[in-house]
């Protein structure tokens, strides 16, 4: 078919089998076309699908979205798959609340609370109520589901804080459609795909799940719903403040409260406070039944501890936080769609491999693509393959799970800098096209 297809081809360059530089725009395509069509389809498939959490101040927030970005650039599968542990959480919150809200709470109110955009006033500021938290106030029947406009949460208030913007929506959709089209197309006529085109085609998956995923979360919430706690019992309150996630993310002035480094952090979920209260539990079942608590059975006595001696001794068996690398919710890891969530964190890497035959400046560039490809490929898996990832030496199996994300990232950069390297002397026939494309959107 390939010599029928020239004949519908443009032909620009293609008769000269040398690699060619920078191309200007000829009876096919050039390279700053090239180039631009491929960023606004990244940027798109990156900052359109980004839904940041809440912050009081601005400037956090804005900085906040700027690492989502960039972090949805160098590695896009980790956002898809925190939109699939925020869907997964949130459902559950769904179904948690459905019996105190006679099935009135819906996913978008979920979404709101777990984006940290509900807040509780305090002496010194005021907190998050996690999702675990506010669940816990309506079983408890200390808040009311009829009272929950009052507590920012009537849809028509949580559709008037989101800046979701439909036109935005609409137009990345367009452009996702006709990009990928556009490389079916060059594949069906046995035209090339540049290395750019191959790593761009690449986001667009993850573009789709994690629309998905997010589908119903409200998007730049510019300000959180402050309210007051209702009336409790000191052993309410006590209880109610140990379910709090995390205080990373409260406004009470304290050092990682206001450090810039909170915008980095990612937005902890409740089965990390499951699990961390089931660690601590071990600890200081350890402790109760530590060496220096025998008891004979001649002798027989009670033993008494202070809650300062458990702690004191809870420090003998290390219960410690260790810094969290990542942490994959116990449910979906132990689920039958883990495998497709694998085989969706691989993609990525897989859809470099579409350029495998293109022609590169080099044997050792062409060589560094295919191996940063496959480094990609296995370090991703070998990473989702581990639950729980932690700062901590556990065994010769920490060596892989630490390795794998600094030589996931290490090939993301070989990959992206070759893109643009490689086009000083690309295939020339990258900037053929086939009569009937246009390969620019008009409204760009």
């Amino acid at each position: 078919m390939s010599n029928q297809s020239c004949s519908n081809c443009s032909l620009g360059l293609s008769n000269d089998k040398k690699l060619v530089g920078w191309i200007w725009d000829n009876p096919g395509r050039g390279t700053i076309s090239l180039i631009t069509t491929c960023l606004a389809t990244i940027f798109l498939c990156t900052w359109v699908v980004i839904h940041p959490r809440v912050y009081k101040r601005e400037s956090y927030a804005n900085l906040h979205k700027v690492v989502l970005f960039f972090k949805a650039v160098f590695a896009p599968e980790f956002i898809a798959v925190e939109g699939l542990q925020e869907w997964a959480q949130c459902r559950r919150m769904q179904r948690e609340c459905a019996d105190s809200t006679a099935g009135q709470f819906k996913l978008v109110h979920a979404f709101y609370i777990s984006m940290l955009a509900l807040r509780y006033r305090t002496p010194n500021g005021d907190r998050v109520i996690w999702p675990n938290q506010y669940t816990w106030l309506l079983r408890q029947e200390l808040i009311r589901w009829e009272d929950h406009p009052n507590w920012g949460l009537s849809l028509d208030d949580i559709c008037d804080k989101s800046k979701s913007d439909n036109a935005a929506k609409l137009l990345a959709l367009i452009q996702v459609t006709w990009f990928s089209a556009q490389c079916i197309l060059r594949i069906s006529y046995h035209l090339p795909l540049s290395q750019l085109e191959s790593m761009t085609l690449g986001y667009i998956p993850f573009f789709i799940v994690t629309y998905f995923f997010w589908w119903n979360k409200p998007k730049d919430i510019g300000s959180p719903s402050l309210v007051a706690l209702p009336e409790m019992s000191m052993e309410q309150l006590h209880f109610f403040e140990s379910m709090a996630v995390s205080n990373k993310f409260d406004n009470e002035g304290m050092k990682e409260q206001t450090s810039y480094w909170n915008i980095w952090y990612l937005t902890p979920r409740v089965f990390e406070k499951i699990e961390e209260d089931r660690l601590r539990h071990e600890a200081r079942s350890k402790t109760l039944k530590g060496p220096n608590r025998n008891t004979t059975t001649e002798q027989p006595c009670e033993v008494t501890i202070n809650e300062n001696e458990i702690r004191d001794l809870e420090d003998q068996y290390k219960f410690r936080k260790y810094i969290v690398v990542s942490h994959w919710d116990p449910d979906l890891y132990r689920s039958k769609i883990w495998p497709l969530a694998c085989l969706l964190g691989i993609s990525f890497g897989a859809l470099h491999l579409v350029s495998w035959n293109t022609m590169f400046p080099s044997i050792v560039e062409l060589w560094l693509w295919r191996v940063s490809a496959f480094v990609s490929i296995v370090s991703m898996l070998i990473f989702m393959h581990f639950e729980k990832v932690v700062l901590r030496w556990d065994g010769i199996l920490t060596l892989f799970s630490l390795s794998s994300p600094v030589f996931y990232l290490l090939s993301r950069i070989a990959m992206i800098g070759e893109v643009f390297t490689v086009l000083r002397a690309a295939d020339p026939a990258i900037y053929d096209t086939y009569e009937y494309s246009v390969y620019w959107l008009p409204f760009f």
